[in-house]
């Protein structure tokens, strides 16, 4: 395995670190409240970065995704790119990619998906599809929902232009407040018609699915290092009885810690995104990556805001923006025990085939 980066990959992280640093300022951040900073967004698009993702594969994507965490930037950066970009050119036919790619590339287009299936939609016999999902992130800004069916098949739904009134028929957009402000919405399908993704290639969802936690892994990673970045400064620059908090004992473990617990979710993310770039199975290490983001990145932020005492109560300090992603992101798409189960059931079956073979 080599995580060092291409020339391309380090490229596009260095302009991504450059964007969300100098314009996903905590000011912006809080005057968009639970919504979307959509002047970032088209800042983002205009300079490539998520047409890159198809260039430099989803380790970048990974990287590009710890630069948003850093600074807890409010963009549907990661569901777009891959829920939309890389699942329609990974598995969708040749004219849905010449059709699909070019809007989710400039930003005129932005998906999401229902993942994971919870079995809440249903194709009828006519083709059209029904149901509800609970809530999925950044839907209140898609254009267009990947969503699964109870056979997981996976459907391409085109919502329409957010806002309640252009949104296609068939398609409701309830607006739900999640723990992280990812602007996201209760989906109903009311007999729309969906549009096949690809042909039906069995291991589409599944794929998918790995992708997903892959990058919502990297994610992750950026939001704990952003955290703990914000701990060890608040730790050095605050004095207690005449010295810095950082020489306390007990400051220096907890930070320890949470910098074990960061690079963990970062080398098992860079690893499951290496094998997906290889082509490579990596299904397990998706896993894997997803274990340690959720039951990791849980451990860091908490850290994160009780490493700054008294200041971390506060739920206008920055650092609470990083507690409230890294909770969110540590139920979204499996907690850890949802997580390690399947994890479980996955090498079992695994063994259980090289076994018989």
């Amino acid at each position: 395995m080599d995580f060092t980066p291409s020339e391309e990959q380090s490229a596009a992280q260095g302009l991504a670190a450059r964007i969300f640093g100098d314009l996903s300022t905590h000011e912006r951040l809080a005057a968009a409240g639970t919504g979307t900073d959509a002047e970032l967004w088209k800042e983002l698009c205009a300079a490539g970065l998520p047409a890159a993702v198809e260039d430099i594969g989803l380790l970048g994507l990974v990287l590009l995704l710890e630069e948003q965490g850093r600074t807890t930037a409010q963009v549907p950066f990661a569901a777009t790119c891959v829920y939309g970009l890389l699942a329609v050119a990974e598995h969708g036919t040749a004219e849905q990619r010449a059709r699909l790619l070019p809007g989710l590339r400039d930003g005129t287009a932005v998906a999401t998906g229902a993942f994971p299936a919870r079995g809440g939609v249903h194709i009828a016999e006519d083709g059209a599809l029904y149901g509800a999902v609970p809530w999925v992130p950044w839907l209140r800004d898609a254009t267009h929902v990947l969503v699964a069916d109870a056979d997981l098949a996976l459907w391409i739904v085109e919502a329409g232009a957010p806002g309640a009134e252009a949104r296609a028929a068939g398609v409701t957009v309830e607006l739900v407040e999640t723990t992280a402000p990812w602007s996201a919405g209760r989906l109903v399908l009311d007999g729309v018609r969906g549009e096949r993704l690809g042909n039906g290639q069995p291991g589409a969802y599944a794929a998918v699915l790995a992708t997903a936690r892959t990058a919502f892994a990297g994610l992750q990673a950026g939001v704990c290092a952003g955290s703990l970045a914000r701990a060890v400064h608040h730790t050095v620059t605050r004095e207690q009885f005449g010295r810095p908090l950082s020489t306390n004992q007990g400051v220096l473990l907890r930070a320890a810690d949470a910098h074990m617990d960061t690079e963990a979710i970062r080398v098992t993310a860079y690893e499951a995104a290496w094998r997906h770039d290889e082509q490579r199975a990596c299904e397990a290490q998706a896993l894997t990556a997803a274990w340690w983001a959720s039951e990791a990145g849980k451990r860091v932020v908490h850290a994160g805001q009780h490493l700054h005492g008294g200041t971390g109560a506060d739920l206008d300090h920055p650092v609470h923006r990083h507690f409230l992603w890294g909770r969110q992101l540590d139920a979204y798409l499996g907690c850890g025990g949802e997580v390690l189960e399947e994890l479980g059931l996955l090498l079992a079956a695994d063994g259980h085939r090289e076994g018989v073979s």
